[in-house]
């Protein structure tokens, strides 16, 4: 006789591990307000780490970071000098990131600028700077709105991702300005990649005399002015606003969100154009390869640092002038690479973004 088998039948229990997600909370308005300082602090902090290992008294090296470029008048010019396109390109990422439009092209934005800004100055001649300054200025802004609306027509037209499509046509104009500058724009003189001079009629006024600012920099003043009053003032700023809270409450409430992306970016791309046209009409007189130095990519620093409020623009852009003109006195002063400023400013990024997540989002454990 065989013995039944007997068959377990308690219900084995499940194992599974707990299961988190990210709940979107509201933080207190105070720390909204000192974040940026926070982050400030935390930066130089972890940057303290990588001197340290160098070799480098930290404290010795933030005195040449932000003490020493304001020691003497000209070094204190040469930050707001450097501050200058970060104004521009800082106030149209602020404008686009606030609208709901994700525009990483002020790059390209700012090079088309520049090409517009060298082509009209080599066509003027003897102009009144009454003239030939609005002028450049117009032109900056008309060649970066058009460099603009290509991927915004993308993105209402097929929604197409702007993320993508502004940060690939940056490589794009790169090489515009490659096939200028080494045809028909080479310079006929020296045969360097780089086209002629602008016309002196085209050269932006120096606001101190023997020194590089420019009266760009006061043209950046009223454009931010501008923007926070468009903003704050206007029905077209409460649609932009209402957009970048989210546009799909905005297009319930019988607001016209593609109009009002197709306006923010060109409002976006053309302010970052100025910021190029400002460049070589204030500083160059010429275009150059490579003559944005990257600074419409800080303009995204600079509008985070300033929690996408254009008034705020301005003392980051000037910050991270100071940081700009204290890694060249770092670097003459201690042997530091002068990359290091590229490094502080990266690692702002990076903090600003982590305090972002932390003050606007917690992880929860789901039930």
């Amino acid at each position: 006789m065989t013995t039944p088998i007997l068959e377990n039948t308690t219900p084995r229990k499940k194992f599974s591990l707990p299961k988190y997600r990210l709940e979107h909370v509201s933080s207190p308005a105070w720390l909204r307000i000192l974040s940026p300082f926070i982050a400030i602090l935390i930066t130089f902090l972890l940057s303290s780490i990588l001197l340290g290992i160098s070799g480098v008294n930290p404290f010795q090296a933030y005195y040449y970071f932000l003490i020493d470029p304001l020691s003497s008048q000209s070094s204190a010019i040469e930050v707001l000098v450097k501050a200058t396109p970060l104004l521009f390109t800082g106030v149209a990422v602020a404008i686009a990131f606030s609208s709901g439009y994700w525009n990483i092209g002020a790059e390209g934005q700012m090079i088309a600028g520049t090409i517009a800004g060298a082509g009209l100055g080599m066509a003027i001649h003897d102009w009144s700077p009454f003239a030939s300054i609005p002028l450049m200025t117009l032109g900056g802004f008309i060649a970066g709105a058009l460099w603009a609306l290509i991927p915004a027509l993308l993105k209402v037209k097929l929604a197409v991702d702007e993320i993508v499509t502004t940060l690939l046509l940056n490589s794009v104009i790169t090489y515009v300005v490659s096939y200028l500058l080494n045809g028909p724009w080479c310079n006929p003189d020296s045969g360097w990649p780089q086209s002629a001079e602008i016309d002196a009629s085209a050269h932006f006024i120096r606001l101190i005399p023997r020194s590089r600012l420019h009266i760009g920099f006061l043209i950046a003043l009223l454009v931010i002015g501008l923007i926070w009053f468009m903003l704050n003032r206007t029905a077209l700023g409460y649609s932009m606003r209402a957009a970048g809270k989210g546009k799909e409450a905005a297009r319930f409430a019988g607001l016209p969100v593609n109009r009002t992306v197709l306006i923010t970016a060109l409002l976006s791309g053309g302010i970052a154009g100025i910021a190029g046209a400002s460049e070589v009409a204030g500083i160059h007189f010429h275009l150059v390869d490579s003559i944005s130095g990257g600074m419409g990519y800080t303009g995204v620093i600079v509008a985070t640092l300033s929690s996408l409020n254009p008034l705020a623009v301005i003392p980051s852009s000037l910050f991270i002038g100071l940081i700009d003109t204290g890694a060249q006195s770092l670097s003459r002063a201690m042997g530091v690479p002068i990359h290091m400023g590229d490094v502080v400013q990266a690692l702002l990024l990076l903090v600003i973004l982590a305090m972002f997540l932390l003050q606007n989002y917690r992880i929860r454990r789901s039930a």
